[in-house]
């Protein structure tokens, strides 16, 4: 039974179109979760965005970030991948969720207002990404074949 839970989770018909949605998103989401966890590309680092977070409500602060730093840089990392695809990709569509109900949403659509259009999009082609799996050119798919 769990081998078959877990092939149904590796095995994907999508092509290599995957791929150009997978890198790209996976690329963004990991840079954004190393801004929040080690500090990189500008970033507050875990401090920091534990910090602002609780100033938000988010409490406790400390675990939030780590849970979503971990979910956005690790998530991301595993969509470049292609490595467990489907559960990468709604672990981080959730977190997308989450950040468009807790800091987005009363700035309206737009991101140049702060606005939840960006989180939207990413959770969007992530939802796509958990439906179709990691397609031709993934390890999922080398490991669904074993």
């Amino acid at each position: 039974m769990t081998t078959s839970l877990l092939h149904k989770i590796l095995t994907s018909k999508a092509g290599s179109a995957a791929l150009i949605l997978r890198v790209p998103v996976g690329l963004i989401l990991a840079a954004h979760g190393a801004q929040k966890l080690f500090g990189w590309f500008g970033g507050n680092g875990l401090a920091g965005t534990a910090q602002w977070l609780s100033s938000i409500g988010m409490e406790p602060g400390y675990l939030m970030a780590m849970l979503a730093g971990g979910a956005e840089f690790f998530g991301g990392l595993a969509l470049v991948i292609g490595l467990l695809t489907r559960p990468a990709a709604v672990v981080a569509a959730f977190t997308m969720l989450v950040a468009i109900f807790s800091v987005h949403i009363s700035n309206g659509l737009f991101a140049a207002d702060g606005g939840y259009e960006y989180a939207l999009v990413l959770m969007v082609a992530l939802l796509a990404l958990a439906v179709q799996g990691g397609g031709a050119l993934s390890i999922d798919k080398m490991l669904s074949e074993k």
